[in-house]
């Protein structure tokens, strides 16, 4: 099945809103064995959009639309899409009951008649309820091409899709569609790619593709069968044999990210865990806190940016700092152990370096020392990550992480 995803919204155009759902949305198609062949954005104006209408039923049996199902004289997408395909639009009662219940409970927003537009669907489509917003979302299939609309809003669209588009989705296909996501760190995506490629090549089903991400690879392993089960047993020998080739670069198999796999693990060890921070500016704090349940092991942490922050918060010793520098292993090192001991945290980890423009005289700008304490030890990572200043951070946070999950999985902490 080949994909059209065409997003609606003169403000996608303009770059006052960053079009997430599409890349959101091919994520999730993808997992389904959707080809997502074509992205495209066009603005509320009907002709323009009739105009991608046109283009994309001539090429993609599924189009998904994202934006203008809302009340406003601009919300467009239904009533353009309807009328492409020949379709009427036709009032759902019980969507128009649920407009009035939740516009009653939200007494501080008040009802206007307009909002009843968004319970006009497509006649003879599948509704989408819509239990994160108002807008209801619908599909229908016309002339051998399917049609998916959802809510513009990604706090919306992206749980509609999960919800109701890949329940939708599978029952097309008549067999089942499963995928697991390989996480991969410390290998980079075309060294990946050579060490499986001989045999991603023989592959069909299942199949193994590499994605890039920030600072690490992704693998994805899909099968389709008639039933999950045996989806399943034939991506089972797959993501064994990844794991085999990779080692313990593999740090999570379907896991959000590292960080997400570090609060699993710090919650199940009972561990406690503080961060002190310089070049990356509170960003290993920021991640972890992001998370749900982070309160629970993350003790607290210091953003120690100068030199007399860092030893006045953490309790080091300003002959040191002077001595070695504080872009050094020994700075690293007791950044680990002083934030550690100044919340009482069981572990703790640490990130000083040059995220550039500027180096120091010393160190190349990209020169990053990672550590990690626990109260007997403390390891530390010599690190060159580039130049790029926000790449620098994110790798800083990102092997921080590494080193708390190798620890706390029993694993060596320097990487070879």
């Amino acid at each position: 099945m080949n994909c059209e995803i065409l997003c609606v919204g003169t403000e996608l155009l303009l770059g006052n809103t960053v079009n997430t759902n599409a890349a959101a949305l091919s994520g999730l198609l993808a997992e389904l064995g959707v080809n997502v062949y074509w992205h495209t954005a066009v603005g509320d104006n009907p002709g323009r959009l009739k105009e991608a209408v046109a283009v994309a039923k001539g090429r993609a049996d599924l189009i998904v639309t994202t934006g203008g199902l809302g009340p406003t004289y601009d919300d467009l997408t239904k009533n353009v899409l309807a009328a492409c395909f020949g379709r009427k639009l036709e009032y759902h009662p019980e969507e128009g009951e649920f407009l009035k219940a939740w516009f009653a409970k939200n007494a501080s927003i008040r009802f206007t008649p307009n909002n009843l537009q968004q319970a006009y669907l497509p006649e003879r489509c599948t509704v989408f309820h819509n239990d994160w917003g108002t807008a209801p979302g619908c599909a229908f299939e016309e002339g051998g091409v399917r049609v998916i609309m959802l809510p513009g809003p990604p706090n919306e669209c992206v749980p509609m899709f999960r919800a109701c588009a890949v329940p939708y989705i599978r029952s097309l296909a008549g067999e089942v569609i499963l995928s697991h996501q390989i996480r991969v760190f410390g290998v980079g995506e075309s060294a990946v790619e050579d060490r499986l490629r001989a045999r991603m090549e023989q592959m069909q089903n299942p199949t193994l593709a590499t994605y890039a991400k920030v600072g690490e690879v992704m693998l994805r392993v899909t099968a389709k069968a008639p039933t999950e089960a045996e989806a399943e047993r034939m991506c089972a020998p797959v993501v064994d044999m990844v794991k085999a080739e990779l080692g313990d670069a593999v740090y999570g198999v379907d896991v959000e990210s590292l960080e997400a796999l570090c609060l699993g693990l710090l919650r199940e060890r009972g561990l406690t865990f503080a961060t002190a921070e310089s070049l990356t500016g509170g960003l290993i704090g920021a991640r972890l806190t992001a998370l749900p349940g982070a309160s629970a092991v993350y003790k607290g942490g210091a953003v120690t940016y100068c030199n007399e922050v860092k030893a006045g918060l953490l309790a080091i010793d300003r002959d040191m700092i002077e001595a070695e520098g504080a872009v050094s292993y020994e700075t690293a090192a007791a950044m680990a152990r002083g934030a550690r001991a100044a919340v009482h945290a069981d572990l703790a980890v640490s990130a000083t370096g040059l995220a550039g423009p500027d180096g120091d005289g010393v160190h190349p700008v990209g020169t990053v020392f990672v550590g990690l304490a626990d109260g007997e030890n403390v390891w530390v990572r010599e690190l060159r990550l580039g130049t790029r200043r926000e790449r620098v951070r994110a790798l800083a946070a990102n092997h921080a992480f590494d080193m708390l999950r190798r620890y706390l999985q029993g694993l060596p902490i320097m990487m070879e």
